[in-house]
């Protein structure tokens, strides 16, 4: 068969199954239509809560990567030669300064791994993003016991090494054509400009400064430094805001009365709608974007980097959140995914007894086989549901409390923790665009796998 008659039977393949699927398609089932709800009902959410105040800050950081961080600097710390000490130290515990979710994370990543890091601190960086997050480990000591929040910080970085690790070995072959294309190619690539690094730094840090604090949980507890903090995040956002300003006009050479104009809506916004803290940083973010419009070449290239970013990975992120509440409900829904809650809750239990109640309406005796290999099953479960989950940063503390109000067992728990905030099916389809096909199955396999075995381990421990 030719490759053009090859291709045609691929289109008819295609083009049966999408009738097929039409043809059969439940809309009259009352889950359905809830699903589909559902479905849109998270994307709003997620368009809500997330694409201003985390994803629009981490597009321009990382653009500002791609223009003003040298890739000699990038191949120094984190390429494939790199010290695999510094490295790896350096990637593993980001996510104490980055309190992201899995979804924040991916333009940073594809950040630095496009500007030449090495596979395995670059995946080390691309799990503890998410996964390191102090406020988060506190909330789930406080919320779900000490016990899962000290095994929750010890396997978060654990885990991002030994990942970090596995991927730079099993992918050996082409990190090291990597690392001698690299030596070939960036060996006279000086620092971007003269520019000094305190400079660079600095302008980092006021970026890095509003995305941390303009997403600064609510804490549990109404008093403590955290919440005082959270109280005043949108003064201290304002604070870095006005940092990256500084940097514009002296270390840019952007003309003060445009960065003044550029700021003024958001300041009036901030004055006019106090309770509304969200317009006032989407016209900053506005004013900042038009900023890029009246400069030199840095600020030109960084638009450009910034925009480059958001294309690749806005559709591929709205798709996977379409796609994960239809499967599994918003946040705000109670069972109405196309997955009944309940058939979750009796998979990830303690005891199987709950499942064979749902399949069979006996909860009676339990199987001898099933029991054996029960908690191999529901630690699987549970770090593949999380795998394809969407947390936002600190909602997994909450969900987990219910879970494990309805029965779920610690080892379980555990290994969602460490599964499902570093994971999402949105997270997937942009790592795929970024690594391919083979590196992020390899990824998520490895989560997935070690997890699974962490949970079986903390379950045969804490019971």
């Amino acid at each position: 068969m030719s490759d053009g008659n090859r291709k045609e039977m691929k289109m008819l393949g295609g083009l049966v199954g999408v009738f097929l699927v039409l043809y059969y398609l439940p809309v009259e089932a009352a889950r359905f239509q809830g699903a589909v709800i559902e479905a849109f009902k998270l994307a709003k959410w997620y368009a809500r809560e997330h694409v201003l105040l985390c994803l629009v800050p981490a597009f321009f950081i990382a653009g500002a990567i791609g223009v003003f961080v040298s890739q000699n600097a990038v191949m120094k710390y984190l390429g494939p030669k790199a010290s695999k000490w510094v490295s790896y130290s350096v990637a593993s515990v980001s996510g104490t300064i980055l309190a992201v979710c899995s979804c924040t994370v991916l333009p940073l990543f594809g950040g630095i791994y496009m500007r030449g890091a090495g596979l395995g601190p670059a995946v080390a960086f691309l799990y503890s993003g998410p996964a390191i997050n102090v406020l988060a480990i506190v909330l789930t000591a406080r919320v779900l016991g000490w016990q899962l929040g000290v095994a929750r910080a010890i396997g978060a970085v654990v885990f991002s090494v030994v990942i970090g690790l596995l991927m730079h070995l099993i992918f050996l072959k082409e990190e090291r054509a990597k690392a001698a294309q690299a030596q070939d190619v960036y060996v006279g690539d000086d620092e971007k400009g003269d520019r000094p690094l305190w400079q660079v730094a600095l302008y980092f840090f006021s970026m890095v400064g509003i995305l941390v604090f303009a997403n600064w949980g609510k804490p549990v507890d109404t008093a403590g430094l955290w919440f005082v903090i959270f109280r005043a995040k949108w003064l201290v956002t304002a604070m870095f805001a006005s940092l990256l300003g500084v940097c514009l006009w002296r270390f840019l050479k952007v003309r003060p009365v445009r960065i003044v104009l550029a700021a003024i809506p958001a300041v009036l916004l901030a004055l006019v709608f106090p309770g509304y803290p969200v317009l006032a940083f989407a016209a900053g973010s506005g004013g900042l974007a038009t900023l890029t419009f009246f400069g030199g070449a840095e600020l030109k290239d960084w638009r450009d980097q910034t925009w480059g970013f958001a294309k690749q990975i806005l559709p591929l992120l709205f798709a996977g959140v379409l796609a994960a509440g239809f499967f599994l409900g918003s946040p705000e829904g109670k069972d109405a995914g196309i997955v009944p809650n309940v058939w979750i809750e009796a998979l990830v239990g303690d005891s199987p007894s709950a499942l064979l109640g749902l399949i069979s309406g006996d909860a009676g005796r339990v199987p001898g086989w099933l029991a054996l290999i029960w908690p191999v099953w529901t630690n699987f479960f549970a770090s593949f549901t999380g795998a394809l989950m969407y947390f936002a940063t600190l909602t997994e503390v909450p969900i987990l409390r219910g879970l494990l109000d309805s029965g779920m067992g610690q080892g379980p728990a555990l290994a969602l923790l460490l599964a499902g905030p570093a994971l999402s099916l949105p997270n997937m389809l942009v790592i795929n665009s970024i690594l391919g096909p083979k590196k992020t199955l390899s990824f998520v396999g490895l989560v997935v796998v070690m997890a699974t075995v962490t949970g079986i381990v903390f379950g045969a421990i804490v019971n």
